[in-house]
């Protein structure tokens, strides 16, 4: 039996803190998922799978207009709205399926706290632990106005007012990473790796994802929030970054997701990726 199931589209940057998460720790997950686009034909459940006919047919599989990054109807069953009542995804669920798991910093948590025998991600005392929640905090705000920008380039309607707010979030939490590795410090919390690294690498790599719209921001003479001076203004926190983008726990996700970045950048074309928790 796994540890822990999740379900999500795929691939998902924020999925990485449970994925991370669990190769440091040992922790056996099912993973399933679809590309954003097809999870209007999966069933959304425990049991996610693609939707059959007779699953389109059940009364008790509720079909939502979707929302948030997704588009036409999304079919849930009663289960799935009843452990995830917020019914977004990625939603993850205890072995069982009776304890449902929301949100990306929640998922990563209780992978840490199933594989905290192997590796003390979550810190070794409740202060350390605390310490590391502050940090998952903090990138929550960060990620809400990432989120809300992402789309908003998605769809072309991005505004001067929404960059210039995201551009003072992006700011504000790299100065906190920057100021939280000053003195050469090798990790944000104590002298190992915790979840709050982990949690910083899936941000700004999903982020990354603004380099795509470059001739969309420039035809609105609006300059990158991810951009090449970052090093140079952040020098700590993108060297920290690139580190552990490098580590073996890391690079099995991250690797490939900005090699596709790249592709897609060279080929000018636009994503069609779902930005979610």
């Amino acid at each position: 039996m796994t540890d822990l199931r999740i379900f999500s589209y795929l691939p998902n940057p924020r999925l990485w803190k449970a994925t991370i998460a669990a190769r440091l720790g040992g922790v056996d997950l099912d993973l399933r998922g679809a590309k954003p686009g097809e999870l209007q034909d999966w069933l959304w459940d425990f049991d996610a799978r693609p939707l059959t006919a007779a699953d389109r047919r059940s009364p008790e599989n509720t079909a939502r207009q979707a929302r948030t990054g997704f588009t036409g109807e999304l079919h849930k069953t009663a289960a799935f709205l009843e452990t995830q009542p917020f019914a977004t995804v990625p939603a993850a669920f205890s072995p069982d399926g009776t304890t449902g798991i929301f949100e990306s910093n929640s998922i990563m948590r209780a992978v840490a706290r199933v594989g905290g025998d192997r590796a003390a991600l979550y810190g070794a005392d409740p202060y350390t632990a605390s310490r590391i929640d502050s940090f998952l905090d903090a990138s929550l705000v960060f990620a809400r106005d990432g989120q809300i920008y992402l789309l908003a380039l998605r769809a072309g309607d991005l505004t001067p007012e929404i960059h210039e707010r995201v551009a003072g979030a992006f700011a504000t939490y790299m100065s906190g990473i920057e100021a939280a590795l000053a003195g050469d410090r090798a990790f944000l919390v104590g002298d190992a790796l915790t979840l709050a690294d982990i949690c910083f690498v899936a941000e700004i790599a999903l982020f990354s994802r603004e380099r795509v719209y470059g001739a969309q921001l420039e035809a609105q003479d609006l300059d990158p929030i991810h951009n090449d001076d970052l090093a140079a203004t952040y020098p700590g926190a993108v060297a920290h970054y690139a580190r552990l983008c490098a580590h073996d726990a890391f690079a099995p996700d991250v690797a490939p997701y900005l090699r596709r970045l790249d592709d897609e950048i060279a080929r000018g074309r636009r994503p069609r990726q779902a930005v979610g928790h």
